[in-house]
C-alpha cells in the first residue's frame, strides 16, 4: 500500500520543528503578506522564514509556502515582489488561489509548483483538468468534495496530485468563501483576516411586520452558537482514504493552534497511515489521542457522506470544547521544561513524545519515569529551577525553565487526563 504525504501546519518556526519531528512528510506556512493566516504568519519574518525552509529541507522534508489570499489590483506589483523574495529561498511549492496569481507565479519562478488551495473551490475532473493545463501540480479539493469525486478525478487526471484535509477547523460557509467577518468588523475573511465570526454567539429575532412585534427565538438563556462549525477528523477513513488509490497528500489544519495541537495531531495521523500500510490499523487509538485535543467537536465532514445526508457538523452550544487531557508542560530541548499550565510534585503526568522516541525509566532525587499500561508517565520529587531554586509548585504564568531530572526527547509534552 503506498502511503501518502502527511501535510502538517507550522504557525511558527517551534511548531514547524514539532511536526517534522512527530512524523510529517512536509509542512505548509506563510509569512504575513498574501496568506490566509496573516496571525500565525506574523511570527514568520523573512529572516526565520528562510531558515525555516532551510531546516525542512535539511530534515528530508518539504516546505510549501502558502500565497493564497485573493489580491487587489493595488497589490499586484507588491505581489511580484513578494513571489520573487520568496522563491529565492527555494520552498517545494507555492500553494495558491486564483488564476492569475498562478499564471504570475509561474512566470517568476517556473521552477517551482503550484498547488492550487482549496479557495479555488475545484469540485470535479473538468476544473481540475483546466487548472493542470494552467500548471497546477496539485490541487487541494474542497472540504464539501465526496472520496467517490476524488477517485473520479484521479481516473481522469491521473498525473495530478491530489491533497485532502483530514482535520482541524470547518467553515460555516463553502470552503471559506465568506463574507460575514468582512461585514461585521471589517475583517477581510478571504485576504487572511477572519475574525471567526461564524464562532460567535448569537440571538436570533423574529418580527411581525404587521403588528410590529420583536420576540426573541430562545435555544436558551444566553443565545446559540448558530453557525459554528464542529471540527473535522477523519481519523477514522484513514485506511479507506489510502486504498482508494486517488489522495496524494493528508492536510491537517491549524497553523494558529497551540504547538501540543500540532505534535499530536500530526502524531495520531502518522500512526493511523503507518498502522493501515502495515495492516493494524485501529480507529480507537486515533481518535482516543485526537480527543486529548481542544475541539469544536468532531464530524467526518463530507468526504464519506453529502452534505444534505449529515446533520451533526454545527455545534450550537459552544465554541470550544475541553480534549480529555490537558496539557501541562512542554520541553524543547528534553533536558528543562516551561509550565503550560501547573505542575506539582508528588502528581503524575503522561510523557507524550515523537513516535519511536526512547524514555528511559529511570529515577533520582528529582524525578522517577516508570512505565504502566504501555504509557510513560514522569512524578517529580522536587521542582528545581535552571537557576538551582527550588519552589513548592509551578503555574503558567511562571516563565523560568524547570529541570526534568532526566533526559526526555526533545519538544515532549506532559500531560494529565482531565477528571
Amino acid at each position: 500500500m503506498l502511503k501518502p504525504e502527511l501535510l502538517s501546519p507550522a504557525g511558527n518556526l517551534t511548531k514547524l520543528k514539532i511536526a517534522l519531528e512527530y512524523g510529517a512528510d512536509a509542512v505548509y506556512a506563510s509569512v504575513a503578506s498574501f496568506s490566509l493566516r496573516t496571525r500565525s504568519a506574523r511570527e514568520f519574518n523573512l529572516e526565520i522564514f528562510k531558515e525555516a525552509i532551510e531546516y525542512t529541507h535539511a530534515k528530508g522534508k518539504k516546505f510549501y509556502a502558502t500565497v493564497n489570499a485573493f489580491p487587489f489590483n493595488s497589490q499586484i506589483e507588491p505581489l511580484k515582489r513578494h513571489l520573487q523574495t520568496i522563491s529565492a529561498m527555494k520552498p517545494d511549492a507555492f500553494i495558491i488561489a486564483t488564476p492569475g496569481v498562478m499564471s504570475l507565479a509561474k512566470e517568476i519562478a517556473p521552477d517551482i509548483e503550484i498547488h492550487l488551495s482549496t479557495q479555488a473551490n475545484v469540485m470535479n475532473a473538468l476544473d481540475a483538468k483546466i487548472y493542470h493545463e494552467m500548471g497546477a501540480k496539485r490541487i487541494v479539493v474542497a472540504r464539501e468534495m465526496s472520496l467517490k469525486d476524488v477517485v473520479k478525478i484521479k481516473e481522469q487526471i491521473p498525473t495530478l496530485d491530489i491533497e485532502i484535509f483530514v482535520h482541524g477547523s470547518m467553515c460555516f460557509a463553502y470552503s471559506g468563501r465568506c463574507l460575514v467577518s468582512a461585514v461585521q468588523s471589517g475583517r477581510q475573511s478571504n485576504r487572511g483576516s477572519c475574525a471567526n465570526d461564524c464562532r460567535f454567539k448569537y440571538e436570533l429575532y423574529a418580527k411581525n411586520p404587521e403588528s410590529g412585534t420583536l420576540f426573541r427565538l430562545e435555544e436558551d438563556e444566553g443565545g446559540t452558537h448558530v453557525m459554528n462549525s464542529k471540527d473535522l477528523n477523519l481519523s477514522a477513513h484513514i485506511k479507506d482514504i489510502i486504498e482508494s488509490g486517488a489522495v496524494d497528500s493528508l492536510k491537517i489544519e491549524g497553523r494558529t493552534k497551540s504547538e501540543y495541537y500540532a505534535a499530536c495531531a500530526t502524531r495520531a495521523y502518522r500512526m493511523a497511515v503507518d498502522d493501515a500500510a502495515a495492516g493494524k490499523f485501529d480507529a480507537q487509538i486515533y481518535a482516543g489521542e485526537l480527543n486529548t485535543l481542544k475541539n469544536r467537536g468532531f464530524t467526518d465532514g463530507y468526504l464519506v457522506n453529502r452534505p444534505f445526508e449529515k446533520a451533526d457538523t454545527q455545534n450550537h452550544a459552544s465554541s470550544l470544547e475541553e480534549g480529555t487531557h490537558q496539557v501541562n508542560a512542554m520541553t524543547l530541548d528534553g533536558e528543562f521544561f516551561k509550565c503550560k499550565y501547573k505542575i506539582f510534585p508528588g502528581n503524575e503526568y503522561e510523557i507524550v513524545a515523537p513516535l519511536g522516541a526512547q524514555i528511559d525509566e529511570c529515577e533520582n532525587e528529582i524525578s522517577q519515569i516508570f512505565a504502566r499500561d504501555g504509557k510513560k508517565f514522569i512524578k517529580f520529587k522536587k521542582l528545581v529551577t535552571k537557576k538551582g531554586k527550588e519552589i513548592a509548585e509551578i503555574h503558567s504564568g511562571n516563565e523560568n525553565e524547570v529541570n526534568l531530572g532526566a533526559k526526555l526527547p526533545k519538544f515532549s509534552f506532559l500531560r494529565e487526563e482531565i477528571k
